[in-house]
């Protein structure tokens, strides 16, 4: 169940941990898994109203807002509750770290794309000499030619009913997809949130 208002916190169980719920938070676009945290429904009401993630601190007793004084909000998207009602998914857009060890999630266990993009990140930044990645965001003419040649491929893979090859070409062109649009500005983020918009 999503959960839009603070009337609909009532049909949550509260009960089976004594007045908390365990809250998974979410990154929005990438899918990753940022910290386990704890909410109780006075939580919830001002995550709702203030449209920023809530919690409660189950070592210090009271409530807190992530990111006070860290500045490392979390923007809620959507809440959802689990189908026992017992605990809850938050889908966030973070503003920095989630981890109180300043890491950017608690678990370090981001999906492929999200892994990927943070890759691409770092080569841009340092520019090994022995990176390929390095080499395709600084040749403008390269990095173009190889992304044409990476959708030729899956193409042509796709017209002969190759599955195998089919998959190896994505995979490529998704690879090359990414760094072409790193090297205008445009991170994994803002390619997931432009297919997000076109979800029925």
């Amino acid at each position: 169940m999503i959960l839009t208002t603070t009337e609909q916190l009532k049909s949550l169980d509260f009960s089976k941990s004594g007045g908390i719920l365990p809250v998974v938070t979410q990154h929005a676009r990438t899918g990753e898994v940022l910290m386990l945290a704890f909410a109780t429904h006075e939580a919830l009401e001002h995550t709702l109203a203030f449209g920023e993630m809530w919690y409660w601190s189950r070592s210090r007793g009271q409530l807190w807002k992530k990111g006070a004084t860290s500045g490392n909000t979390q923007k809620l998207l959507s809440l959802h509750a689990d189908c026992d009602s017992d605990s809850i998914l938050a889908r966030v857009l973070p503003s920095g770290p989630s981890c109180h060890t300043n890491a950017y999630s608690c678990f370090d266990a981001p999906p492929v794309i999200a892994a990927l993009a943070r890759v691409i990140a770092s080569r841009a930044s340092e520019q090994p000499e022995s990176s390929y990645t390095a080499r395709l965001l600084s040749d403008r003419n390269l990095r173009l030619k190889k992304l044409g040649e990476e959708a030729t491929e899956l193409a042509l893979a796709c017209a002969d009913g190759d599955a195998a090859r089919a998959a190896e070409e994505a995979a490529d062109l998704i690879y090359h997809t990414l760094v072409a649009c790193s090297a205008v500005g445009v991170d994994a983020d803002g390619v997931i949130a432009a297919l997000e918009a076109r979800l029925p």
